[in-house]
């Protein structure tokens, strides 16, 4: 995963066809038994990389965990807190028996925290994204509510340094009128353009309605698995 973010998935769907069959691959990789089986706090405590691996990112309160119950559609699969900054560990789900491992990652970016606290979450958080072969991509979850905060704009940069490919991915979309979403949408595009590790494509994505949600699990699937990424299945 080192490297240029390459289109792929959605992006490079050519037809109709293409495109509900990439839909479909989603479709049935997310109905797969979902389950939680590790978390870890500190580098050596890390699970094997063995798999496909795709991370999630954002900052605190973003509605990471909520993303990754609206994919899997288990409501209780990862924790969702309603205290900012409370996920101080990388939590790793395994879908499908070993087709896939998602990633809900600490959240950044959260005030109270005391600067110690920040500097071990995103020492972790880094470390990670930067040592992990088997990780696929990071998505960058930016709340659609919100102009993007300098704190995004860092992750970004991080991410782009340390050659690791990133989506942005725009939650809660339910709240927001749909021209603010489309200049939201605009200006993640432009952000995504001026990075290399940037994926061009920008999914926006509401867990409570389900917006988006069948695009993000395609997209995802794209890159879990390789008939789906070459366009042969």
């Amino acid at each position: 995963m080192i490297g240029t973010a390459s289109a792929g998935g959605l992006a490079e769907a050519r037809t109709e066809e293409e495109r509900t069959a990439l839909l479909e691959a989603g479709r049935l990789l997310f109905a797969q038994p979902c389950r939680f089986f590790h978390a870890a706090q500190q580098l050596h405590g890390l699970p094997p990389a063995e798999g496909p691996e795709i991370a999630f990112c954002g900052r605190s309160n973003v509605g990471k965990s909520s993303l990754v119950n609206a994919l899997t559609g288990h409501n209780a699969l990862a924790r969702v807190s309603r205290t900012p900054g409370r996920t101080r560990q990388l939590n790793f789900f395994d879908l499908g028996e070993g087709r896939l491992t998602l990633v809900d990652m600490p959240g950044y970016g959260y005030a109270q925290a005391s600067k110690s606290v920040k500097a071990d979450w995103q020492g972790l958080m880094f470390d990670f994204l930067r040592g992990r072969p088997t990780l696929r991509r990071v998505l960058l979850l930016l709340d659609a509510r919100i102009e993007t905060k300098a704190n995004d704009r860092m992750a970004m940069r991080l991410l782009n340094d340390a050659a690791v490919a990133f989506q942005i991915v725009l939650t809660k979309a339910d709240d927001v009128k749909p021209g603010q979403l489309a200049r939201r949408r605009e200006e993640a595009e432009a952000l995504a353009r001026s990075h290399t590790a940037g994926h061009p494509l920008v999914l926006a994505t509401s867990a409570d309605s389900g917006e988006g949600i069948p695009e993000l699990r395609a997209e995802i699937t794209s890159l879990a698995l390789p008939a789906v990424r070459s366009g042969e299945g």
